[in-house]
């Protein structure tokens, strides 16, 4: 398996099994080595894809494997799954399901987790979802889009998509909803603030449907 002249590293095989070696000592007992490894090269070559990240591309290397690994290990019943799991998918995972996926999390303050992912992940984060979602003292800029993997579906409770048609799997036990969001990409501040809101209220009522009553 070979990554040489790919972006974000000097040597790229090298720090990749370093990456490796930190996270199979995190998931040991739970995955085997090599898997570890395997995931944690199919992750750089995704994120790879979008040279903008490359400046920091082993750190969201090993982020993203992690998250991935976390979500193997809860769909097989190897981790807990003791809150409900929520997906946001759109095309690019910059806009939309960012801001969802903030926005829940920040509501839920713990009682839920949160992922995010695009059927076509883009380089960067838009910048007008940065500034609305600044608004309400949520900072956007350190996230970063990531492709769409059967891992975070199968561990997920609930799948929400955003415009991304059927890029994403279904699997049975799960709850899907496609919500119709305008995209806030080339929207001008007003109308990103408008997609924001929108997504709030629905974020909110699809917290009170998932967390337990009473």
């Amino acid at each position: 398996m070979t990554f040489k002249g790919m972006p974000g590293l000097t040597s790229p095989d090298t720090g990749l099994h370093s990456i490796a070696e930190d996270l199979a000592q995190r998931f040991h007992g739970v995955f085997a080595s090599e898997t570890v490894e395997r995931y944690v090269f199919e992750s750089y070559t995704a994120l790879a894809r979008t040279a903008k990240v490359s400046a920091h591309l082993p750190a969201l290397t090993a982020k993203f494997t992690a998250d991935r690994l976390t979500a193997l290990a809860q769909s097989k019943g190897l981790y807990p799954h003791d809150v409900p799991e929520v997906l946001f998918v759109c095309v690019q995972n910059a806009g939309r399901s960012q801001m969802a996926a903030a926005l829940l999390d920040h509501h839920a303050a713990g009682r839920v987790h949160v992922r995010s992912a695009g059927s076509s992940p883009t380089e960067v984060i838009h910048p007008r979802a940065v500034d609305v979602m600044v608004e309400l003292g949520i900072d956007l800029s350190q996230e970063f889009p990531k492709p769409l993997t059967d891992d975070v579906v199968r561990a997920a409770d609930v799948v929400v998509t955003m415009g991304c048609g059927d890029a994403c799997p279904i699997y049975p036990g799960k709850r899907y909803e496609d919500w119709e969001l305008d995209d806030p990409a080339d929207a001008s501040l007003e109308e990103a603030r408008r997609i924001r809101d929108e997504i709030d209220a629905r974020v909110r009522q699809l917290l009170s449907e998932v967390l337990p009553q009473g």
